[in-house]
C-alpha cells in the first residue's frame, strides 16, 4: 500500500504521518513536536501510545497538561481512539480499565516525590504545551522529579519557548539557544494545507496625547520613545476612556464580523483581549453601546469561567471579552475577528492570541480571520516574526530586551501611578493591513476543509485530526466509569431510603461482594455488577447484607 493511501485510510494528515515514522526509530530521551494550534498535535501522540503499547514498549502512559479541563479534552480524545486515560487521577498507575493516566502539572507537582519513586523507563510522559515547564520553577522541577525514571518525553508545544526565558525541561538548544524541534509544523505549513485560516492583521495609529508628570506628550508609533513613554503611549492606545481610540477600533471589528457574518458564516464569533477585569468591563460596555447587545464578558478570577467559555462556543452570539482566558485549551472556531487589547506584549502571548484565529470548522472553507491591534512596534514585530517563522529565542539579549513587557520604574517619591499618568486623547486609525503568511490580503479558499481538521474542537467528535468519526455509542473507559459510578451512587442512595440504612454500610456490602477495599478500585465490569447487585435488591431478589 501507497504511503498516500496508508495516510488516508487511518486518517492521518501528511505531517502526523511523517512524525509518527519519525518516532518509530525513538528509543529514548525527549521528541519535541513543534506544531501550530489546530494543527493536530494530539493524533500522533494517541497514535504512537497506542503503537507503544501494543508492541510492549511501554506499560503505561501519562499526559500532562496545563489545565483540568485539558485532561478530560485528552482523555475524550484519547478514548475515541482506543487510548483509555484516567483524568484527574490521583494515582500514576491507573485503574485496570485503563492505559494511563491525564492531570495537570500543579497536580504532579503536589505528588512528584511519591510518583518519582513509582515510575518506570516503561512509562511514556507526554507533557502536552510543554513551554508552561521551567527548569527554575515549580512545575518544572516537579516533571523532572516524577518523571525523572521515564526512558520517553514526548514533549508537545505551538510555542516552544518561554516569555520569562526559562530552558524548558528536555528541550535541546543549539549555541544561539534556539529550541530545536524533532518535527516542526508552522502556522505557514498549515495554512498552505488548508489546516489553519490565514489572518490578517490589522494595525491602527495616530494622534496619541498623555499626561507624564507635568509634561503633556504627543506622538504615533513611529516616534521612537523612551521605554517609560512608549508603555504609555501604548496604554493610550488600549484606554477604553478616549472616544476615537480603542472605541474606534472597536467598532471597525464590529463591522467586520458583520461582514464575515453576512457572507455566510452565520455564527461567526469575535474576541477582545483586554488588559484586566476593569479594563474587561469598560470594553464589555463600549461592546454593548455599538452593537446594542452585552457580550460574554469571561475573567480568570471568577468562578465557572470555563463554563461561560463553553456556553460562548456553543452559542451564535457575537462577542467575548476576555483575561488571561485564550490560552491553550480554549477552542471556539467559530471565532473570526479579534482586537488585541492586553496589556501584555511578550511574545508568547501574543502568538497564543493568533492561535485562537486560526481553527477551522469542519465543512467549512479555512476562510480569513482578522486581528485588530494598536500600531505599537513590539505587536507589529511579533506579528512580522510570526509571519517569517524566525525560531524563537530562548535566552534574552540585551538587543531584545524591549520584546518583553515593559514595566515602568517607581520613583520612591510617586504616591500612585494614577497621579503621574493620565491618557489624554486618542485619534488612530487603520493603517496598512499586514496579511499573515504569504503578504496576500487574502486566500481564497478552494474547498471546505476537511473533517480532520481541529485540536479538539467541539463540533468535531474525534476533535484532534482525523479518524472516521466513532459512533456517539463508543464511550471512553472513563465516560463509562463515570456513568455507571453515578448510577451506583444513585441506586444506593435508593436503596438507603427504602431500607433506611446509612449509604456506607450499603457500599461496604458492595464492595465485599464485587472484591474492591473502595469504590475508586472497581474496574468497570465490577461497577456493572454492583449496579446489578442493587437493582436486585430493590427489587426483593437479593438481601444487601448488614
Amino acid at each position: 500500500m501507497s504511503a498516500t493511501k496508508s495516510i488516508a485510510r487511518h486518517g492521518l494528515r501528511a505531517w502526523q504521518a511523517s512524525a509518527l515514522e519519525a518516532m518509530s526509530t525513538w528509543e529514548s530521551g525527549p521528541f519535541l513536536i513543534s506544531a501550530a494550534p489546530g494543527a493536530g498535535k494530539t493524533r500522533p501522540s494517541i497514535e504512537i501510545a497506542n503503537r507503544m503499547l501494543r508492541a510492549k514498549l511501554v506499560d503505561r502512559v501519562v499526559v500532562v497538561c496545563p489545565t483540568t479541563p485539558l485532561t478530560r479534552q485528552w482523555a475524550l480524545a484519547a478514548g475515541k481512539l482506543g487510548l483509555h486515560l484516567q483524568p484527574d487521577s490521583n494515582e500514576l498507575v491507573p485503574p485496570r480499565d485503563f492505559h494511563g493516566v491525564a492531570v495537570t502539572y500543579a497536580k504532579v507537582a503536589m505528588v512528584a516525590a511519591k510518583w518519582g519513586a513509582q515510575c518506570t523507563g516503561r512509562t511514556l510522559v507526554v507533557a502536552d504545551e510543554a513551554h508552561h515547564l521551567g527548569e527554575e520553577l515549580a512545575w518544572g522541577e516537579g516533571f523532572a522529579l516524577a518523571f525523572r525514571n521515564a526512558a520517553r518525553w514526548l514533549l508537545l508545544s505551538g510555542t516552544p519557548f518561554r516569555s520569562d526565558a526559562s530552558p524548558i525541561p528536555g528541550v535541546r538548544y543549539d549555541a544561539e539557544g534556539i529550541a530545536i524541534s524533532d518535527i516542526a509544523y508552522t502556522y505557514a505549513d498549515a495554512v498552505r494545507d488548508g489546516i489553519c485560516r490565514p489572518v490578517t492583521f490589522i494595525p491602527y495609529d495616530g494622534t496619541l496625547q498623555w499626561r507624564s508628570g507635568d509634561d503633556v506628550i504627543e506622538a504615533g508609533f513611529d516616534t521612537v520613545l523612551s521605554t517609560r513613554e512608549a508603555s504609555r503611549r501604548y496604554r493610550t492606545a488600549i484606554s477604553a476612556e478616549l472616544a476615537d481610540g480603542l472605541p474606534r477600533i472597536l467598532g471597525a471589528a464590529h463591522a467586520k464580523l458583520q461582514e464575515a457574518r453576512g457572507a455566510g458564516h452565520r455564527d461567526a464569533g469575535g474576541l477582545v483581549v483586554a488588559a484586566d477585569s476593569d479594563h474587561a468591563r469598560k470594553i464589555a460596555k463600549l461592546l454593548k453601546d455599538i452593537t446594542g447587545k452585552s457580550p460574554t464578558v469571561v475573567l480568570h478570577t471568577e468562578a465557572g469561567a470555563h463554563k461561560k467559555l463553553q456556553a460562548f462556543t456553543d452559542s451564535r452570539d457575537e462577542w467575548i471579552v476576555a483575561v488571561n482566558m485564550v490560552s491553550e485549551g480554549v477552542d471556539i472556531p467559530r471565532l473570526r475577528v479579534g482586537v488585541y487589547a492586553s496589556a501584555a506584549k511578550t511574545p508568547l502571548i501574543f502568538r497564543q492570541v493568533v492561535g485562537r484565529f486560526v481553527r477551522t470548522i469542519v465543512g467549512r472553507p479555512a476562510e480569513m480571520s482578522w486581528l485588530y491591534l494598536p500600531a505599537d512596534p513590539i505587536l507589529r514585530r511579533h506579528a512580522s516574526d510570526v509571519d517569517n517563522e524566525l525560531a524563537p529565542l530562548l535566552r534574552r539579549r540585551e538587543s531584545d530586551e524591549e520584546l518583553f513587557e515593559e514595566r515602568e520604574p517607581r520613583r520612591e517619591t510617586e504616591k500612585s501611578e494614577a497621579v503621574e499618568f493620565v491618557a489624554l486623547s486618542a485619534d488612530v486609525s487603520p493603517t496598512s493591513q499586514m496579511s499573515l503568511f504569504g503578504g496576500a490580503p487574502a486566500v481564497t479558499p478552494v474547498a471546505p476543509v476537511p473533517a480532520i481538521v481541529a485540536d479538539f474542537a467541539p463540533a468535531v467528535p474525534d476533535a484532534d485530526g482525523g479518524a472516521p468519526p466513532a459512533p456517539e455509542s463508543r464511550l471512553s473507559a472513563f465516560e463509562r466509569r463515570d456513568i455507571l459510578r453515578d448510577k451506583r451512587h444513585r441506586l444506593v442512595a435508593d436503596l438507603g431510603r427504602r431500607e433506611r440504612r446509612p449509604h456506607n454500610q450499603i457500599n461496604a456490602w458492595l464492595n465485599q461482594e464485587i472484591g474492591v477495599t473502595r469504590v475508586e478500585d472497581a474496574t468497570i465490569e465490577q461497577l456493572e455488577r454492583s449496579c446489578s447487585l442493587l437493582l436486585d435488591a430493590l427489587a426483593g431478589k437479593v438481601t444487601a447484607g448488614r
